[in-house]
């Protein structure tokens, strides 16, 4: 995972850190994966607006991995 020069904070996932991910992720690394913000993330989790499929397990979101990978341009 990469760091922000100025404020030391992760910033987005390499190639290698995507493709090294589970079948499905929680909707803050599927968010940091597309440069999303956490809240921005969430809000268009809610409005059934994210850019790749998401699951709704109880009052948790998972991203799936194939469609993250696919939107990126990654998928095998």
């Amino acid at each position: 995972m990469r760091e922000d020069a100025m404020t030391g904070r992760p910033q987005g996932m390499s190639r290698e850190d995507l493709l090294a991910l589970p079948a499905a992720v929680d909707l803050e690394t599927g968010s940091r994966a597309l440069g999303l913000g956490r809240s921005k993330g969430y809000a268009l989790a809610k409005r059934g607006q994210y850019p790749c499929k998401v699951l709704r397990l109880g009052n948790a979101y998972r991203v799936v991995t194939a469609d993250l990978l696919e939107l990126l341009g990654l998928a095998a």
